[in-house]
């Protein structure tokens, strides 16, 4: 089993505590919407990875390259690493972390100007190219980590917490064993998990303790074999 601290968009004065290591986790994932400087302190205290996908309020993330001699460059000028330091940016990517294999999209359907938000149309693309993504690093998909949930599926009616109506379809063909969302806070109702096929959905809001147990690549395979046979 892999240990996972969960967080999302609200922090959380407990986990903002050197006393967070109690947890004891193996990796923190975020689900967008946390300030930078929260999201580095979780990575310093735990001294374990954070794979995070920003959400609709985060700011915008420069894309950087690195030159031969190591240092990282933005429109050919040298610049330090994009916050938040010592994070994994999983936005659009399938990472491979603490034994678990991690797809992220992140933002939320477009209701303003804001840099991580788009049309349904839109993110149907984004949501191909991570699928292309997904079947190009091989292996099953453990953990689906998005901001905001599918269309239908534990968002809300009003033009800001409208839920992504491509996760349906990445969700099929992705078919991780969870999908952790954040975006649509519970104000104190806490929001029941939802299942669509093999995956639970889950809105993480604020934090959440989980196991994942890794799936493993030749099981997946059989179980494939079974099906289509």
């Amino acid at each position: 089993m892999v240990r996972a601290l969960v967080v999302a968009d609200e922090v959380v004065e407990q986990l903002y505590d050197v006393s967070v290591q109690r947890y004891r986790p193996d990796l923190v994932l975020a689900a967008g919407d946390l300030p930078w400087a929260y999201l580095e302190f979780l990575s310093s205290a735990l001294d374990v990875p954070v794979v995070f996908v920003p959400g609709n309020h985060d700011a915008a993330i420069p894309t950087v390259r690195r030159g031969l001699g190591g240092g990282l460059f933005e429109a050919g000028l040298p610049v330090d690493a994009p916050r938040p330091h010592g994070c994994l940016n999983a936005d659009e990517r399938v990472v491979e972390v603490a034994g678990l294999r991690i797809a992220g999209l992140g933002g939320c359907v477009r209701y303003n100007d804001g840099p991580h938000q788009y049309t349904q149309k839109q993110y149907h693309r984004r949501a191909r190219r991570l699928a292309r993504r997904a079947d190009r690093a091989g292996g099953p998909i453990d953990v689906l980590l998005t901001h905001a949930p599918p269309l239908g599926l534990g968002d809300e009616p009003d033009p800001c917490h409208v839920g992504v109506e491509a996760l349906h379809g990445t969700l099929d063909r992705l078919e991780p064993t969870w999908h952790l969302h954040g975006h649509i806070h519970p104000y104190g109702h806490p929001r029941p998990d939802r299942t669509v096929g093999r995956t639970t959905i889950r809105n993480v809001v604020p934090w959440t303790m989980l196991d994942v147990a890794p799936r493993d690549a030749h099981t997946e395979m059989l179980h494939a074999l079974r099906r289509v046979g």
